[in-house]
This record gives C-alpha cells, structure tokens and sequence, in this order.
C-alpha cells in the first residue's frame, strides 16, 4: 500500500479547553485531547505518539523531523532537542538513514509536493526542477544563513528533485500554507487555491508514487506567536484539505496524519510542549505498533510493499 503524508509542525495532544487550545474551537481531524475525547474518525484510527525520547527538555522540529524521517531515535542519538534546522550530527543522520533514501534504493517513488522558490534550493545545493526563471535571488550574504530543513535533507539524500514555484503556477507543487496566500502576501507572482483545488492536485502528483509528503508549519508559527486567530485559521485551512485529501484517497493509498511535537495546543506558553502528537491513519493501522515519532519511518518504509 502507498503513503500519503500529511505532516504539521507543531500540533499536540492537549487539554479541552477552548481558553487556551484552539483545538478545542473546532471539530477538526486533529481535534484530539488527553481526556479521550476528539474528533470522531470515520474510517480513521488514532495513535498517541511520545515526543521526548527521554530526554530532558522540550522537544524540537530539527531532531523529532529527524526522527519522523529516518526511524532514528534523533533526541537520544545526539543527546540533546534540536530546534529549528539541522545541525551537523542530524544531517549526517539524515543522508545516512533517510526513509526516503531507503525506498529509492529499493526501487520505489517519493515526492514531496511543496515548491519552494528555485533560487533558494539553488542556494542550499539541494536537487530540484531546473526552471527558466530565476524567481528569487539570495545575496552572498544570506546564503551563509541558510540551512536546509529536516524534509528537505530526507528527499536530498534520496536524489529526488524538490519541486519549485514555476512548479506550483503549473499545478505540479503545493504551497506550505495549502492556499498560496502567505506567498502571495511576501509579493510572490502566484495563483491562489482552494483546499478542495490542493488536494486534487495533490493526489495528481502522488499519482505513481510509493510515498508522497505534505508539510505546513503555520501552526507552529502560531503557538510561538501566541495567535488565536492565526491558529484556528492555519488549523482550519489544514483540516478542509485533509478531508478533501481524505475524500480522494485512492483505495490502494494509506493517508498518515502527524505532528512532531506539542506547542499549538497551549497557547498560554510560546514554546513547545511535552505532549504525545496524535497519528492519525486511514485506513486504521493493524498490526503496526507505533510508540515515539520515529516508528512514522516504519509505516512509511513499507509503502509500495
């Protein structure tokens, strides 16, 4: 069976209380709380997954991707959590045990469907589709900034190209908000669209393809910010494109929903939280037991099987 990865940054499993979890303002997928009470999922399962590894701290994005990605124990690996990017110990972690690498080397198709823009792949040496257009050009200076994602790396350790804006104005990528309206807002020359519209072009690109992944980061953004409005609307937004996702979901495809670790859910704090992040799966999972974040590796390693 083929995966489909719908991931968002950011998103636990928290109290039911409105005051504080936007979670809670909603019936969304990811509606799921630590009384037991949710969402229900039609045709769904749910999966409470631990995020700390044990170790002290809070979790963070740059080693629990890590983990998602590889099925390494990233936070135990290093010793520490890991914000934002990868350092150097998480990359070589990444190119050595990338679930992507993996199923290429077995003879199978991934793609991630989010574009970014050519010049900033171009700037971090990663593998994307050559394009006519340089559309956004990275001073000298800036580019000594820059450091590559955690997806990113797992799709560069496999060789496969990532994909482009030139890509997204043809209907061959995703923007990382579902709608192209952040981008647009940053002055980028492109269309907007629907979930409903997202979706359809999300299952066109799978089409093929072992494993397909999906990444939005808007949530996150929002428990930094302590942004109620931002965060029903990222959630929100996110929610309609899963179900379409979900609507279109072929019968020899399994849809994974997942987070790295809490923050959204508690917006009383800007940091990360403790919480277990909720696994959806559709169709249910049977048989596969999945623990910690890094067991997502597991489910994925087996698509095309």
């Amino acid at each position: 069976m083929r995966v489909a990865l719908l991931f968002i940054d950011g998103v636990g499993v928290g109290t039911r209380d409105p005051d504080f979890n936007p979670l809670a303002r909603g019936e969304w997928l990811l509606s799921q709380f630590a009384d037991g009470s949710g969402t229900s999922l039609q045709g769904g399962g749910l999966t409470l997954l631990e995020t700390t590894f044990g170790v002290p701290g809070r979790p963070q994005s740059a080693t629990n991707q890590t983990a998602i990605l590889t099925g390494e124990p990233a936070p135990r690996l290093v010793g520490k959590h890991v914000l934002g990017f990868p350092d150097a110990a998480l990359r070589e972690i990444l190119l050595r045990a990338s679930v992507v690498k993996r199923l290429v080397r077995a003879g199978r198709r991934a793609t991630f469907v989010n574009g970014y823009p050519a010049g900033y792949l171009a700037a971090l040496g990663l593998p994307h589709v050559q394009t006519r257009v340089q559309d956004v050009v990275i001073p000298a200076r800036a580019r000594r900034r820059l450091r590559p994602s955690s997806t990113t790396l797992a799709f560069a350790a496999g060789e496969v190209a990532l994909r482009t804006l030139e890509q997204y104005r043809a209907g061959e990528a995703l923007a990382h908000d579902v709608t192209g309206e952040r981008g647009r807002a940053r002055g980028l020359d492109i269309p907007l669209r629907t979930p409903e519209e997202s979706a359809e072009l999300f299952w066109r690109m799978a089409e093929g393809m072992d494993f397909t992944l999906f990444e939005h980061f808007l949530a996150d953004e929002a428990g930094h910010a302590r942004d109620m409005a931002l965060a029903e609307s990222s959630l929100a937004t996110f929610d309609a494109f899963a179900r379409a996702v979900l609507r279109r979901r072929p019968a020899d495809a399994r849809v994974l929903v997942c987070s790295d670790h809490g923050n959204v859910e508690d917006l009383r704090i800007r940091n990360h939280t403790r919480s277990p992040v909720a696994l959806l799966s559709f169709p249910p999972l049977e048989g596969a037991a999945a623990e910690t974040v890094a067991d997502v590796a597991g489910l994925i390693a087996g698509a095309g099987a």
